[in-house]
């Protein structure tokens, strides 16, 4: 299973529109990958089912921890059929996860900077934003994830990025999730009876 090292940041569409110059003169293109996901935030974890619209492929993901509890996630996943996504919410939401559901479509765009690959994304709840990733073996050293997560800073610093904190983005993410059961709650008190 890789250890994902990943750093995000959200910014404004000038800084949006300045980032993505920068790649696109200086980094290499990897292509639209726009995704429709439905994720389930877990106490400790992060479960995905993702339709990535743009390559026509999908996935199952599980993440061994959650935004803003640290930039290494043990990361586990693997392909479905595009035409299963429907089924695979449908046994999560079964399962009892519907409640912890989330879904959201994200335009995004992939580019690889001095060996850190960007997505550079725009969705509703995150407006414009960003991750900064690199990949490591499973049995990578506390060494090795301390030169990736300084890897990042350094590119992000280049690109005139600057990152999210790991409180920054606990805040983020518990305020978006507040706002989502507000959501879900209001929704169901509006909804007619049957």
């Amino acid at each position: 299973m890789p250890i994902e090292i990943e750093m995000r940041a959200r910014f404004p569409k000038d800084a949006h529109d300045q980032l993505v110059a920068r790649l696109k003169a200086d980094g290499e293109d990897l292509g639209n990958d726009d995704k429709h996901i439905y994720f389930y935030v877990l106490p400790d974890q992060l479960l995905k089912v993702t339709d990535n619209t743009a390559a026509g492929t999908a996935k199952i993901t599980l993440k061994g921890s959650k935004i803003g509890q640290g930039s290494a996630f043990a990361e586990t996943e693997f392909a479905i059929a595009p035409a299963d996504v429907s089924a695979a919410v449908k046994v999560f939401n079964g399962l009892g996860f519907e409640a912890a559901m989330h879904e959201a479509f994200n335009f995004r765009h992939n580019y690889r900077f001095d060996g850190v690959e960007i997505a550079v994304k725009w969705s509703e709840a995150w407006g414009y934003h960003a991750e900064f990733e690199l990949l490591l073996d499973d049995a990578a050293s506390d060494a090795a994830r301390n030169e990736a997560t300084a890897k990042i800073m350094d590119v992000a610093a280049e690109l005139g990025v600057t990152l999210m904190t790991e409180q920054e983005l606990a805040d983020f993410t518990a305020a978006f999730e507040a706002a989502e059961q507000e959501r879900k709650e209001r929704e169901q008190q509006t909804a007619p009876l049957r």
